[in-house]
Parts: structure tokens; sequence; C-alpha cells
């Protein structure tokens, strides 16, 4: 027989369980990376528009997934988080993902859904240790490198730069399609193809296989960003 003291504890400990429980629920569901365009800012590739206008074009286009991307030669750290912190407000307005390129401080501190990291960076399971809730996406340029992301439990993985790109200076030579047919056919976490892909010649990385596709100058300098992302989506959606 349970007396009540007995009972209010089990309550207790019931509603602590189902709390639990709805936090994983949520966390989970935080981490699914949305298909389609994976905006990324560039305020040196904007014609002058900051990052904040940029990201306020993205989002009123539909974009369901922003990445702040952003160099410390450029930008202070503080001026950095107080873009974030706007931009993390306006994406979750909108029903959108936000990330941050680096800077985990940052993206910890501007309440972020997620990290994007290089592998020089931090380890997924380091990263977790501090924040479980994150999704953690990792840039890879090889298999070997997918396989080790996928294993250590990232949610996603970058793979580029796919052509030849000037956005990112320390990029390395273009791996071409191949790569991304090998993750179409072999990884079974959401992959996001980065590097040099435009309006052009998207339509090659969507018959590859891809299903998230990075573009950042083609967006960022457009003359009209809204115009330009209903332009893509409309070639999208004839893979889906």
């Amino acid at each position: 027989i349970i007396n009540k003291n007995q009972k209010s504890k089990l309550i207790e400990s019931i509603r602590f369980s189902v709390y639990e429980l709805e936090k994983q629920a949520l966390s989970k569901i935080k981490r699914i990376l949305p298909e389609g365009i994976y905006c990324i800012t560039s305020e040196e590739l904007s014609n002058g528009r900051s990052n904040i206008h940029v990201a306020g074009e993205m989002l009123k286009s539909g974009i369901k997934i922003i990445q702040y991307r952003e160099k410390e030669e450029r930008k202070s750290r503080k001026d950095m988080l107080e873009e974030c912190r706007k931009i993390r407000k306006m994406a979750s307005d909108a029903g959108a993902l936000f990330i941050v390129n680096d800077y985990l401080d940052i993206a910890l501190l501007s309440d972020a859904d997620g990290i994007h990291c290089g592998q020089n960076d931090l380890s997924v399971q380091d990263i977790r240790k501090l924040n479980s809730g994150l999704m953690i996406g990792i840039s890879t340029e090889s298999a070997e490198q997918m396989e080790k992301a996928v294993s250590e439990g990232a949610d996603y993985i970058g793979i580029g730069p796919v052509f030849k790109t000037d956005t990112k200076k320390d990029a390395g030579a273009p791996l071409g399609l191949d790569q991304i047919k090998y993750a179409a056919e072999n990884i079974k976490i959401p992959f996001v193809a980065i590097g040099g892909i435009k309006e052009h010649n998207i339509d090659q990385v969507l018959a590859a296989g891809a299903r998230h596709i990075a573009i950042i100058s083609d967006i960022t300098g457009a003359e009209n960003i809204r115009e330009k992302i209903h332009s893509i989506n409309r070639i999208i959606e004839k893979y889906n």
C-alpha cells in the first residue's frame, strides 16, 4: 500500500520524467534540418546592405534556415552577438532555424538553434557537453570526413566546395558532384551542398541527389533578394 507521502513522490517523479521526455522530443524536432535553400549571411557580399536587412528579406521569402557567418577582422564579437540576437528573434518569429558559424559562445549567448563547425573546431561530443539541444553541423571535404562526422553524432554535414568559390578565401579545390552523389547514396543524415552554387548550376547539384543547398553570394548580392529566392525555389520544386 502506498501512503500519501510515497504517492506524492511518485507523482512528482512521473511529472519530472514526462518533462524530460518533452524536452528531448522538442530538442529533436528543433534539430531537423529543413530541405531547400540553406541561406548564409555575408555582409561583404551584400552590396552595402546589413546582415539584418538581408536576413529579413530571406525570411520574408519563406526561408526556413539562416546561418550567420561573419569574420572577426570585420566585426567585433560584441557587434556579432548583437546582430545574432536580432536575427535569432526574427528567425524565431518566422518559424525558421538560426545557426551560427564557428562561434560557439555567440551561438549559446544568442540562443541559436545550432552551430556549424569546421574540421579544426570543437568536437561534436564537447559541444554536446555544453548544450545537448544544439543542432550541430560539420563541414566535410571527403567521404572519410563525412563518415567520421556521422559516427560522432553530427545532426547534418556540409559538403564542399562543390564548385569553385571566392566566397570563402580558404576554401579547398572544388570537389565536383561525385561527393554529392556519394553522400546521397551512403550518408544517412541530412547533408548540405555548398560552394559556388548559383541559380544557373543548382539543377546539377539537385540532380546529383542534394536536397539541402547552401547559396551565399547569388542571394546576398542579388538586386532583389526575394525575387532571386523565389526563382531558385521554382527550380528546386521540380526535384521534390
